[in-house]
């Protein structure tokens, strides 16, 4: 028989695609040739593989070769498919056996010595492999860690070409083989901030607490030194940790971008990414492979654009969908690429170019235009999906001195934001949303969950006076509902409204 078929997987974004990998030799001029839209790194699989197998021991026929991916009409980036392209060239030549590979999944890099190099997006791949029921996956030792975090798949790790063509049936010697390790470590864990650090913000600190227990979007808005950045970087401590589910989304997108993932972690991610950043370097993409964005690694933590401001408008105004959406997709000309992208958004800025205006006993020299123009950085439908607007003042310097510390640390405030969310999950049992900052605003509206006319009344009156669109009517809605959590009661009152369209538009009721 010269036709032998394996497996692999093609990604797209965050989903895999069982790719079917034949081989098969005709008695023409002897040619080695992948078809079935490779890119440039998967066609000179061509060369890598030839030279691995001679230099194990398992030399190719001296005929024409062709490797088919199918489906073809599918895209296919990247090197991890060598190892299922010379699996199946080496079955098609009778040197393994066809019925072992038929129904085995092989991802990796071939080295030219035959060693098996580590790939990216290994996570993702074997989880394909495990819904569409296939029971084996062979792959780099390396990757074996993070594929062993997928349940139901049976996982060999191999060091060498020759290794697995001997689980095959090959006679061949695989030798004493150092495997390749991965040169990619997983990303350092955050460390450990506490709320205790922050003095003198009882407000802002509640303010964070009602983001957290709620899943809010806000802007930290105050000169240079009132611990905005301090606020926002411990915002993920007092978020609930990640269920099972959530932290191996994470580490698939972890898995996508680069990094080596050998365990779950359940903390929060956070991404930071600094105020030069490209679009592309939020959203993500690339010409031939969609690479995730911050966007999408802040997936289910939280996203931290510090000195939002200096940011360009049109990165700024690319978060206007997925903040919306909750996934964003990458389109490209030969591609689109889906990705999950739910995430917190915490901004924080200065009032002006020199962080001086409106400070008391501080000159700021900024011209009024400037002023006017800095202010203007957010456009106002991006400013329409914040949920929490909040001006951070700087702390009197005796208090400062004299150690007055803040009562609320990051363990109190992490139960408290756990009693409200128990709270908020037990309401929306039985629907799509978790938290309150995923409600949609029709629900809201519905007569079972309508708020009472006489504690609304400063809503609907700054609603009518064009004060509020109506998006953020229903984000000051969401907050109430946060608030009614966090204080133990069943629906918002007037003080819970009033509260939350303080924090929105800095109005009293």
């Amino acid at each position: 028989m010269t036709t032998a078929r394996t497996w692999a997987v093609a990604l797209t974004g965050v989903v895999g695609h069982m790719v079917e990998v034949e081989a098969d030799l005709s008695n023409q001029t002897p040619e080695f040739k992948i078809i079935g839209l490779p890119d440039k790194s998967l066609g000179e699989a061509v060369q890598r593989v030839h030279n691995a197998c001679k230099n194990v021991g398992l030399s190719l026929p001296r005929r024409r070769l062709t490797v088919n991916l199918s489906p073809a009409s599918l895209p296919k980036q990247g090197s991890a498919f060598d190892l299922s392209v010379a699996v199946a060239a080496l079955a098609a030549g009778g040197a393994v056996q066809t019925r072992s590979i038929s129904r085995t999944v092989h991802l990796g890099e071939l080295g030219l010595d035959g060693r098996l190099r580590p790939v990216p997006g290994v996570l993702p791949a074997v989880f394909a492999a495990m819904r569409a029921g296939f029971d084996t996956v062979i792959l780099p030792h390396a990757n074996e860690a993070e594929a062993r975090l997928v349940p139901g798949i049976d996982v060999r790790a191999a060091a060498t070409l020759a290794q697995v063509a001997l689980w095959h049936g090959a006679e061949v010697e695989p030798g004493d083989v150092e495997p390749v390790e991965s040169i990619s470590t997983a990303s350092d864990a955050p460390a450990q901030l506490d709320l205790a650090d922050v003095i003198g913000q009882e407000a802002a600190v509640e303010a964070l607490t009602i983001a957290a227990a709620g899943g809010h979007h806000m802007l930290l808005s105050g000169p240079p030194g009132a611990g905005k950045t301090m606020l926002a970087r411990r915002l993920p401590g007092i978020l609930p940790p990640l269920t099972d589910e959530e932290a191996l989304e994470v580490a698939s997108i972890r898995s996508l971008a680069g990094e080596s993932v050998r365990s779950l972690d359940l903390v929060p991610p956070i991404q930071s990414p600094h105020h030069s950043a490209s679009v592309a370097a939020l959203v993500g993409g690339g010409s031939r492979v969609a690479r995730p964005g911050a966007i999408v690694r802040a997936h289910r933590g939280v996203l931290f654009l510090d000195e939002a401001a200096e940011f360009s408008r049109v990165a700024l105004d690319s978060l206007r969908q997925p903040l919306e959406a909750g996934a964003i997709e990458v389109s490209r000309a030969g591609f689109t690429a889906s990705y999950p992208a739910r995430f917190q958004l915490v901004l924080a800025m200065n009032p002006c170019p020199c962080g001086n205006h409106g400070v008391r006993g501080a000159e700021c020299a900024c011209p009024s235009l400037a002023i006017r123009r800095y202010a203007t950085r957010l456009s106002g439908p991006l400013r329409d999906r914040l949920d929490i607007e909040l001006h951070v003042a700087r702390v009197a310097v005796a208090r400062t001195m004299s150690g007055a510390q803040a009562t609320v640390t990051t363990a109190t405030a992490r139960e408290r934001v756990r009693e409200a969310r128990e709270r908020a999950a037990a309401r929306w049992r039985g629907t799509p949303w978790r938290c309150n900052g995923e409600i949609p605003g029709a629900r809201l509206r519905q007569l079972d969950l309508r708020v009472d006319p006489k504690a609304r009344a400063p809503l609907d009156t700054a609603l009518e006076r064009g004060a509020l669109t109506l998006r953020g009517y229903d984000r000051v809605l969401r907050v109430a509902w946060t608030m009614a959590d966090l204080a133990g009661v069943d629906r918002p009152g007037r003080d819970e409204v009033g509260g939350a369209l303080f924090l929105k538009r800095g109005f009293t009721s």
